[in-house]
């Protein structure tokens, strides 16, 4: 009954959030056609994959917080599926910058309005940001203590 609970209350929490990210990209995406200022959209479009990517990871990560044991750093798993996600969810920055003109598919993804893809790649960096940080299995300990007790 507890996993249960604690697996409903962050389905709820997730499904607020995404509620009412939505409804306040909606808002901006109004304000961005009668101001045309469209970089606090580009900047919310960027930032709110990534929060919902933490989102979903984050039950696990507390979960195994509380084991109490030694963290380590997956950087494989940054280097090759996190960095390349943050590149394309990057891409509308990336359009703007000097190195937007390096990267030909930025330019597409803007032209055609395809966010899908922008979106995926936001919430897969922001759940392998939290899942690359995994437990060592096995702690290490003294090893002269270990000497001993094999000895003795």
């Amino acid at each position: 009954m507890k996993r249960f609970s604690r697996y409903f209350i962050s389905f709820i929490i997730i499904g607020v959030m995404i509620y009412l990210g939505l409804s306040y990209k909606l808002h901006l995406e109004k304000e961005a056609s009668t101001t045309y200022i469209i970089l606090p959209l580009i900047r919310f479009s960027f930032a709110f994959p990534i929060i919902i990517g933490i989102l979903l990871r984050l039950p696990k990560l507390i979960v195994e917080i509380k084991e109490k044991k030694q963290w380590t750093f997956d950087w494989i798993k940054i280097i090759v599926i996190a960095l390349p996600a943050l590149l394309i969810a990057m891409s509308p920055f990336l359009t703007y910058t000097f190195i937007g003109q390096y990267f030909y598919f930025a330019n597409e993804l803007i032209v055609s309005q395809s966010t899908l893809l922008i979106t995926i790649g936001g919430i897969i960096f922001g759940y392998v940001l939290l899942d690359s940080l995994i437990i060592d299995r096995e702690v290490k300990t003294d090893s002269l203590v270990n000497n001993e007790k094999t000895i003795h």
